[in-house]
């Protein structure tokens, strides 16, 4: 209860700055009790707006990249290596599918001890 709590917490702390900044609708909350993490779902505008403010950076104050996941499309530029390890930043996997017209991205907060470690996962999607 209090991890997911603490997952909540920081979905609506993302939520509030998204708002602060101007981002449309402030993304919507999501939670995926049963694989132990909460999210958001971020539009196109406010996809771009995390790409092009703080937020990437603040995050990767707190979040070490070795504990940050990333589901790339299948035409992603940015580079994996043969392990599935993703060389690239937070913001570089946010500003990708900012670039894409429909891009979008969903951020999840993990639970501690789940999914292999890691405390935050980022999905591009974008046709």
């Amino acid at each position: 209860m209090r991890v997911v709590l603490f997952g909540v917490g920081i979905v609506a702390m993302t939520t509030g700055v998204l708002a602060a900044a101007g981002a449309a609708g402030a993304g919507v909350p999501v939670a995926q009790v049963d694989q132990g993490r909460v999210g958001v779902v971020l539009s196109h505008d406010e996809t771009v707006a995390i790409a092009d403010g703080p937020i990437p950076a603040v995050i990767s104050m707190f979040v070490p990249l070795s504990r940050m996941g990333a589901g790339l499309q299948p035409d992603t530029q940015i580079y994996k290596d043969d392990k599935g390890g993703v060389h690239a930043s937070l913001r570089q996997v946010v500003m990708e599918a900012g670039d894409h017209p429909d891009g979008t991205v969903v951020v999840f907060f993990n639970a501690p001890g789940s999914h292999g470690g890691r405390v935050l996962d980022v999905y591009q999607n974008w046709n």
